[in-house]
């Protein structure tokens, strides 16, 4: 089978904290379930994302992992032999437990599916009031947190950021977090689905009439406790059709943000695999001579293969995304690869901008 370009059908997972946000991304909830997540490209034990749509309808990404190989991944590694990548989409209705994931040393500890879990959260949307916790007050040490967990008390230590639309944060592995009510974000993250919880809000499950199940011994073994939290400068490369925001630079993945006006027709330009989170607008992709282009629209997540050759993207209705890649020694600057990728007849030099500034 010839590669082609892969969107999948999502995977919704309800949760006490879920709502009805994800229909403004296209999702189809069912009636009167909170549904917290969309899983839009997962390869673990229980979870496989299914391709709709063009010549792989129906394939499993493990199927297509296995029997695509290089022409899917190119230079990517696997992750503990799976697809390098898991991508969601989540809506707070109301807090997120506070958790915690394990790093590499406590993964190997702990062997069996424990993996390490490193992630980034974009927001697309935020009430008035809309935060994040993410990580620990200063002064914040293991015998002060686990006393505010006996006496109830883990909200006062926790760092709460407000957030708006267009923020971007990444929360590695080790660092406490919690998605604060009325969020929604985009969320890349390695392979993994361990989480610890810590604390709960001191709710109540209604399916269950008790509160949910914590994890204080794990989580307390996983936090890094004093560890400063990633500071993320933004680097912007920009033309008159196209505008790349540089947002997440980490071991496990690189996130851009990329903005196409109507109209815009031209190559594909990545020699790696790819990953767009679309958020905004519309366009078609064109492959094959003579298959039908691939069309993908707001809240899809197409995956680009990396043996896609001689594919067209056509911008239909002004367009934004977040395109997702992963790190390799070999491959030249993204920057160069953009600006090589648009017609010069078309737009003038590309001119690079970095804030002096840090992202907050």
């Amino acid at each position: 089978m010839d590669v082609c370009p892969l969107v999948f059908e999502p995977i919704l997972k309800r949760r006490i904290w879920g709502g009805r946000r994800l229909e403004s991304l296209g999702k189809r909830l069912p009636a009167d379930v909170p549904i917290g997540e969309s899983w839009e490209l997962a390869d673990l034990e229980e979870d496989q994302s299914l391709a709709r749509g063009g010549l792989a309808t129906g394939r499993t990404l493990r199927w297509l992992v296995e029997n695509w190989g290089d022409d899917l991944l190119g230079g990517a590694n696997l992750f503990e032999g799976r697809f390098p990548l898991l991508i969601k989409f989540l809506d707070a209705a109301q807090n997120l437990s506070v958790q915690v994931h394990p790093d590499e040393t406590m993964a190997r500890k702990l062997g069996g599916d424990v993996r390490v879990k490193n992630e980034a959260w974009y927001v697309i949307h935020a009430e008035p009031d809309g935060a994040i916790y993410y990580g620990l007050n200063d002064g914040v040490g293991r015998s002060a947190f686990a006393a505010a967990i006996t006496q109830g008390r883990v909200a006062e230590t926790l760092r709460r950021v407000p957030v708006r639309t267009g923020d971007c944060y990444y929360l590695p592995s080790g660092t406490v977090h919690a998605l604060g009510r009325g969020v929604m974000v985009a969320e890349v993250q390695t392979p993994s689905d361990i989480t610890y919880r810590v604390y709960d809000w001191d709710r109540v499950d209604a399916a269950t009439g008790s509160p949910r199940e914590l994890h204080v011994e794990q989580a307390l073994e996983c936090i890094h406790f004093g560890a400063g939290l990633p500071r993320q400068e933004r680097a912007h490369v920009a033309s008159v059709w196209t505008t790349v925001t540089r947002l997440v630079t980490c071991e496990s993945f690189i996130i851009e943000r990329v903005r196409m006006c109507e109209g815009l027709e031209q190559a594909i330009p990545y020699g790696g695999m790819v990953v767009w989170i679309v958020l905004e607008g519309r366009g078609e992709i064109e492959y094959h001579q003579g298959a039908k282009p691939m069309i993908f629209g707001t809240g899809d997540t197409v995956l680009l293969p990396a043996g896609l050759n001689e594919a067209r993207i056509k911008v239909l209705q002004d367009a934004m995304w977040l395109e997702v890649t992963l790190p390799q020694a070999s491959d030249p600057a993204r920057f160069d690869e953009l600006k090589a990728a648009v017609p010069q007849e078309q737009a003038p030099p590309f001119v690079q901008i970095r804030p002096p500034q840090a992202e907050r």
